[in-house]
């Protein structure tokens, strides 16, 4: 098994995605790692909101100064699609991921669900390890 030199880490701004990224990042200081962090969107998406994007952003990147992470180890990769279509895709050129983590639950859980549509489908059909970050477990 080779070295984990990526990490793809899905955010979409839910609190259960800050926690899938402080996980990533406290994952990628211990190995020295690089981490994607993947934000899915579709046409809408910039229609209805068109700072959201910049918003996640700026998330991220508190995010980064807290975890103490170096910036350049940091990057940002949009794609267009469902989100885990795109997370898929991760694996493959230009992200090329080892790793794929998510929360359990994104923007759209629904109340007693343990497992998000993402996350459920993430962990059926990937070709790499996926780590899925549970409620209320950040940084553990």
């Amino acid at each position: 098994m080779s070295p984990l030199q990526k990490i793809a880490v899905g955010f979409d701004g839910s609190g259960d995605a800050e926690a899938a990224v402080r996980w990533a990042f406290e994952l990628a200081r211990q190995v020295g790692a690089d981490v994607v962090v993947v934000h899915a969107v579709g046409l809408l998406e910039y229609a209805a909101n068109r700072g959201a994007a910049v918003e996640l952003e700026q998330t991220v990147e508190r995010l980064t100064r807290e975890a103490g992470i170096d910036p350049a180890r940091v990057h940002w990769h949009v794609g267009d699609g469902d989100p885990c279509s795109v997370l898929i895709r991760a694996v493959f050129a230009p992200v090329a991921a080892d790793l794929l983590v998510v929360g359990s639950r994104g923007q759209g859980a629904h109340a007693g669900l343990l497992l998000g549509s993402t996350s459920h489908e993430l962990a059926e059909h990937a070709t790499v390890p996926v780590v899925i970050v549970p409620t209320g477990r950040e940084g553990q």
